[in-house]
């Protein structure tokens, strides 16, 4: 392992050649100062060619994909930064959004609320509820974002990787977080919650107000410790669940005031179904949104009157990672026919990069794009 470090260490202060770039558009590194530029054109409505393509990456896929274990994954800051590296270099024409996201699965925000989080060897984190009736929510202490729990250790990887991701032309671009709604799910438990909002609505409140100034003290932490931060990123699946009148009420209040920051990249993940809240989105401050399968891309467009670029939308299971190359190809091609205006648009998967997906189809992925 020490062998193994030393080489990891070399590997690391190597700079990643900007050479191997295949259009004057599409730079070889996400997350540098251009490729940055280029994102945030797209968000204006500015049209590239090719059409970029970008995919969000955590412990799901990456630690499987380079033959390691979950576990090593998320507890050595070594085979993390390997891991990332090998993603950034083997397909150096792929934005990788956030950008060697340091994470700990779905236990980081959980833990810091005291949530007893579970690491199994090979298998996804998971962190155990705490509130088992809503009476206890009167009793919740909000956490010390800057003591409790995992965020000390997310923050320490990326202190101990930011010289070594500037090496490789990259910045720490992104605040990331899930969203108020799923950390009250890992508190309380997802059934739980959402019959919550509809038998003790009050307490509900209670608690996402607890969430929500715990998230906004979060992510200004993230800000504080890394100025090149100028991105927001928050997932929250549960939005899916509620109908637009419990959104409006449970959610869109709270959201509001996360996305109330002076940032010129405002990204959200809901890859459940977002058809009847995708319309508040904009209104919000969201401008990136990455969805589920549920919705097309053109009826997105519509609902949102395609004031959103929208990560997407190849199925991500049954295509990605369970498909051909030849399937990924024809899927992206369909997409792409489904877009005759690519303004708004990079090429994605639906939802994050699934368990499985191999480099066979992701070549064929951006070889569908670029063609």
């Amino acid at each position: 392992m020490r062998e193994f470090n030393r080489q990891a260490e070399g590997n690391a202060k190597k700079i990643f050649s900007a050479s191997r770039k295949k259009s004057a558009i599409m730079p070889a590194d996400f997350m540098t100062d251009l490729q940055w530029n280029h994102l945030r054109a797209v968000l204006r409505g500015e049209i590239l060619d090719p059409p970029p393509v970008g995919f969000i990456i955590d412990c799901p896929w990456l630690p499987g994909w380079c033959g390691r274990d979950i576990a090593d994954y998320l507890s050595s800051e070594t085979l993390w930064f390997e891991a990332n590296r090998k993603a950034i270099e083997t397909f150096p024409d792929v934005w990788f959004l956030p950008g060697f996201w340091s994470e700990f699965g779905m236990c980081t925000e959980p833990s810091a609320f005291g949530s007893k989080c579970r690491f199994p060897r090979n298998e996804f984190p998971f962190a155990d509820k705490i509130i088992t009736d809503v009476a206890q929510i009167a009793d919740l202490a909000a956490p010390d974002v800057r003591t409790d729990g995992l965020l000390p250790f997310m923050l320490n990887r990326l202190r101990w990787a930011q010289p070594r991701i500037e090496g490789l032309g990259h910045k720490i671009r992104f605040s990331v977080s899930r969203g108020p709604l799923n950390v009250a799910t890992f508190l309380m438990g997802a059934t739980e919650f959402l019959m919550a909002i509809k038998t003790d609505p009050e307490p509900v409140h209670r608690l996402l107000r607890i969430i929500t100034d715990f998230l906004k003290q979060w992510h200004a932490l993230q800000r504080e410790t890394f100025p090149t931060i100028a991105g927001l990123m928050m997932l929250d699946d549960i939005v899916g669940f509620l109908r637009e009148s419990d959104f409006v009420e449970f959610g869109l209040p709270y959201f509001r005031e996360l996305y109330d920051v002076d940032l010129p990249v405002k990204f959200f993940h809901n890859d459940a179904p977002c058809a009847q809240s995708i319309r508040h989105y904009p209104d919000l401050g969201i401008n990136l949104y990455n969805p589920g399968v549920q919705t097309s891309l053109a009826e997105m467009r519509r609902l949102c009157d395609n004031k959103l670029t929208i990560l997407g939308n190849v199925p991500p299971r049954d295509v990605l990672a369970q498909g051909t190359p030849d399937d990924v190809r024809a899927a992206v091609k369909n997409l792409l026919r489904e877009a005759p205006d690519r303004a708004r648009l990079i090429l994605s998967c639906a939802g994050g990069v699934p368990p499985g997906v191999s480099t066979a189809n992701l070549q064929a992925f951006v070889e569908a794009a670029r063609s």
